[in-house]
C-alpha cells in the first residue's frame, strides 16, 4: 500500500466569479474536480467555503477536513455524470423510509417512534401530496405509486448540487421524508438527525454505550450536517 500523500503547492487560495458561476483559485491556478473537470460552483458563499478549506490545509492535504470541496467535487463529476441513475436510487427510499417501519415493542419504543416521526408523516402528506402507509417490523410496506411519484418528483427537481446534498441527507439517516424536510426548513436539521436515531439511542439505553459506534455516530452526525450546510449554500 501507498503512503503518498498529496503536499500544499500554493499559498493561498481564493473565490472567484467566472463564467458560469465561481470558482476556486489556487496562486491564480483554476482548481479541478477528481476528474479533471472544471470546478466551477452556483454560489460565491460556496466557492468561499471551499477557498477557506484549501487556505487552512497543512503541509499535507486531508480531504476529511473538506466537506465542501467533497460535495462539489461529487455535483460535478459524479451526480453530473449519471443524475437520472442518482435521481432513481434517492427515489426509492420512499419505497422503504425509516419513517415507516415501527417496532413490535416496548411501548415506549412505539411510543417514542410515534410522537416523533407520525408528524412527519402528516407533513409529506399535507405538504408533498405524499401519504405513507406505515408497518410493524421489517416487512415491506407497500406505497401508493402516485406517492412514490410526487416524492420521485420532489427529488428530480433538485439541481446537481441540491442534489448532492440531499443524497448525504438521505443515505445517512435512512429517511427521504426526513431529508426534504431538512431541506424545507420544516423541521430542524440538528433534531431531524436525533429523531432519526431513535432505534438506535434506545438500544443505547438498554445495553450501554459502545465507543466505537458512539465515534461511528458522531462521524455521521458531522456529515449529515455538513451536507445541510451545503444544501444551503448550493442556492442561489
Amino acid at each position: 500500500m501507498s503512503d503518498w500523500q498529496p503536499k500544499r503547492f500554493w499559498k493561498t487560495a481564493t473565490a472567484d466569479a467566472c463564467e458560469g458561476g465561481f470558482t476556486v483559485t489556487l496562486d491564480g491556478r483554476s482548481v479541478r474536480t477528481p476528474a479533471k473537470a472544471a470546478l466551477v460552483v452556483p454560489t460565491m458563499a460556496m466557492a468561499a467555503a471551499i477557498a477557506r478549506e484549501w487556505d487552512a490545509q497543512g503541509e499535507v492535504l486531508d480531504p476529511g477536513t473538506m466537506p465542501v470541496t467533497r460535495g462539489a467535487n461529487a455535483a460535478i463529476d459524479k451526480i453530473g455524470a449519471q443524475r437520472a441513475e442518482v435521481v432513481a436510487l434517492l427515489a426509492e427510499y420512499g419505497d422503504s423510509d425509516l419513517l415507516c417501519y415501527r417496532a413490535a415493542g416496548p411501548s415506549e419504543l412505539i411510543k417514542r417512534q410515534a410522537d416523533a416521526w407520525d408528524p412527519m408523516l402528516d407533513w409529506a402528506a399535507e405538504t408533498l401530496s405524499a401519504q405513507l402507509f406505515v408497518g410493524e417490523g421489517v416487512m415491506h410496506v407497500t406505497q401508493k405509486p402516485e406517492a412514490l411519484e410526487k416524492l420521485t418528483a420532489q427529488v428530480a427537481a433538485f439541481d446537481d448540487f441540491a442534489l448532492a446534498a440531499v443524497h448525504d441527507l438521505i443515505s445517512l439517516s435512512g429517511s427521504l421524508i426526513l431529508a426534504l424536510a431538512v431541506t424545507k426548513n420544516a423541521i430542524d436539521v440538528k433534531e431531524a438527525w436525533r429523531i432519526s436515531r431513535i432505534d438506535e439511542h434506545w438500544q443505547i439505553e438498554q445495553w450501554g454505550e459502545d465507543e466505537e459506534a458512539t465515534q461511528a455516530e458522531l462521524i455521521k452526525k458531522t456529515a449529515f450536517l455538513d451536507a445541510a450546510r451545503f444544501f444551503q449554500m448550493s442556492l442561489t
